[in-house]
């Protein structure tokens, strides 16, 4: 296959971070809850970056557009415009005492970023980025990051998400990936793109049906299932992996029947999955290292779309056992089901929010509608309606944002949307047919710290 793709991880290995304020993300409390930025938006500004040459202006302006189209995308913050500045630049500096406070609240700024760009030896640039509450006078990040020219953009979103978590404690889903199937080829294959909908890869080429994809913790691999055939030309549903730091594809489960539904546990040496070789489809856990399986789950029903807790001790699923499929929870060893869900004739794919939230796609008023509701079924919300069938949920790492699938339009297409069921926007145009997103870690960098 010809298919190449640079892990995120291994890009930000070349990306140097010397830390200067040690202070960044000790705060007690979030400076921005979540939910009430998007009520009132928080108002950032972010004015010209100091520069060398006219190369590093150019470049500057790159990382503007992406940090603002970045931080925009979350719905949660405002950019002054520059024509409402009063600081003179030229006489200000970027370093805590070198400017006036009262020159950004006196304009309303909640946040003011401040930053340089020079060129650094072999074809790379440094930018350093101070970032200060205008109205409590103090700066909350600082950092100087070193990268290729080449990678301006994965510096940028790496700035992007220190100070998304710096304000709010949780992770920028900047460099993040989301898969999905889609079956423009004719046949359904696994695609990704980022976050925002940009960069769209074709990730598998089986020239058949690849589906239901799910990243590992690390976000280094994807598994999927496939439809395929066995010995005297029987059909099955095999459970692939798609490694991208090697580039390869290993088999990981080939029982007769289905193998199907695959979720990576938190720590990554599990999967949870649909068998049917015995029969029914069940749930079972398999030992990434050993290969060897348990039984999870055993029911005169069906029980499919297996989704872990964040900490890893709990399962979400979908099962028929009481008449129509409903949503369950259990332990992570199969012990304790219990039933959530009692409403609409259809329920399906639950995901588990990091902030202990379950969403799930519901049949209901003739159209498949998300979902959202506490981990023990209480507080039920209803986040689509009117539009279409929506289905496929799955949680943005930070526990912000919905992905999902919807036909609103005519194909089903890739949306995404807060988690108040607001700000939705589609992510996927013409792929064909795209369902089952799945939405990945944020790569780990290697970060360097220094204190000053």
């Amino acid at each position: 296959m010809n298919f190449t793709f640079k892990v995120l991880s291994s890009l930000i290995l070349f990306l140097q971070l010397s830390v200067f304020s040690v202070n960044a993300y000790s705060t007690e409390k979030p400076y921005i809850a979540v939910g009430s930025a998007r009520i009132k938006k928080t108002v950032l500004a972010f004015p010209t970056t100091r520069t060398s040459s006219p190369t590093t202006e150019s470049l500057s302006k790159a990382i503007y557009s992406t940090v603002s189209t970045d931080l925009t995308f979350m719905d949660m913050f405002k950019f002054l415009d520059p024509s409402a500045f009063i600081e003179e630049s030229s006489k200000a500096g970027i370093v805590p005492e070198s400017f006036k406070f009262t020159d950004w609240t006196g304009i309303g700024a909640e946040f003011l970023i401040k930053s340089s760009l020079s060129q650094e030896p072999n074809n790379t640039v440094a930018f350093e980025a101070h970032v200060y509450d205008t109205f409590g006078a103090k700066q909350i990040l600082a950092k100087r990051y070193v990268a290729p020219q080449n990678e301006l953009k994965v510096m940028a979103h790496t700035f992007a998400n220190d100070l998304v978590q710096a304000l709010t404690q949780l992770p920028g889903i900047f460099l993040t990936k989301i898969a999905m199937s889609c079956d423009i080829s004719g046949k359904k294959e696994i695609y990704m793109m980022n976050f925002d909908g940009t960069e769209v890869k074709q990730v598998t080429h089986h020239h058949s049906i690849a589906f239901a994809p799910a990243w590992s913790p690390d976000s280094t691999r994807l598994a999927y299932s496939l439809f395929t055939r066995h010995q005297n030309n029987i059909k099955n549903i095999d459970l692939y992996e798609f490694n991208f730091t090697t580039n390869t594809i290993r088999m990981l489960s080939n029982k007769r029947g289905i193998n199907s539904g695959a979720a990576y546990s938190p720590d990554g040496t599990h999967i949870a999955l649909t068998l049917s070789y015995l029969g029914n489809p069940e749930i079972f856990s398999m030992n990434l290292l050993t290969r060897q399986t348990k039984q999870l789950t055993k029911s005169f029903g069906f029980d499919v779309d297996p989704a872990w807790s964040s900490n890893g001790e709990d399962l979400a699923f979908v099962s028929s056992r009481t008449g129509v499929p409903m949503v369950f929870t259990m332990k992570s060893d199969g012990t304790g089901a219990q039933r959530l869900t009692y409403a609409g004739r259809y329920n399906a794919t639950p995901t588990w929010s990091p902030k202990n939230k379950i969403a799930f796609a519901g049949w209901i008023d003739s159209s498949f509608d998300i979902f959202l509701m506490n981990p023990d079924g209480t507080n039920i919300e209803r986040l689509t309606k009117n539009q279409g069938n929506n289905e496929d949920p799955y949680m943005s790492p930070d526990g912000n944002f919905l992905v999902f699938s919807s036909n609103r339009t005519g194909q089903k297409n890739i949306y995404v949307m807060n988690i108040d069921g607001t700000f939705v926007k589609r992510l996927s145009y013409g792929l064909g047919n795209c369902v089952s997103p799945k939405w990945s870690n944020p790569p780990v960098p290697q970060v360097s710290n220094v204190q000053h």
